[in-house]
């Protein structure tokens, strides 16, 4: 199975310089939607919902203090198989055009985000995991 890294490497080869929070939001849409069309994860990896939206850590940890990020030398986009690419390549086509911004916003406007920070203010730290089953049964339902 891919990581979290292996797509961000991918997504970073495909779509050039970013910042971090549209990677973020690109991968963990790449996982919402792998899980709805192929039924299972994409990657391993945990997400969690952060004031900012989804976000995962182990993506976060080597992100953390830079607003771009160009490349992703810690992961390998060749350990993706044909219907993972296919699965991020959907996403890409869909919400790459979007601004952090917008993908920000459209999180936190969607049922996986809202649910796992219930009942936290708006700008609380959380740990809390959006879990891939929220997500699949939420974007199955678009």
């Amino acid at each position: 199975m891919a990581s979290a890294h292996d797509v961000a490497a991918y997504i970073a080869e495909k779509r050039g310089e970013m910042s971090a929070m549209k990677l973020q939001k690109l991968v963990y849409y790449s996982q919402a939607w792998h899980l709805v069309w192929e039924e299972k994860r994409l990657f391993p990896d945990r997400i969690e919902a952060w004031a900012n939206g989804p976000v995962v850590p182990s993506l976060y940890r080597e992100h953390r203090g830079e607003f771009k990020v160009k490349d992703w030398p810690r992961g390998d986009s060749s350990k993706l198989s044909e219907e993972q690419a296919e699965s991020v390549d959907a996403v890409l086509e869909f919400y790459g055009p979007e601004t952090a911004h917008f993908l920000s916003e459209l999180t936190h406007s969607e049922a996986p985000w809202r649910d796992a920070r219930e009942g936290l203010t708006p700008s609380a730290r959380s740990s809390r995991e959006i879990t891939p089953a929220a997500m699949a049964e939420f974007y199955a339902s678009l």
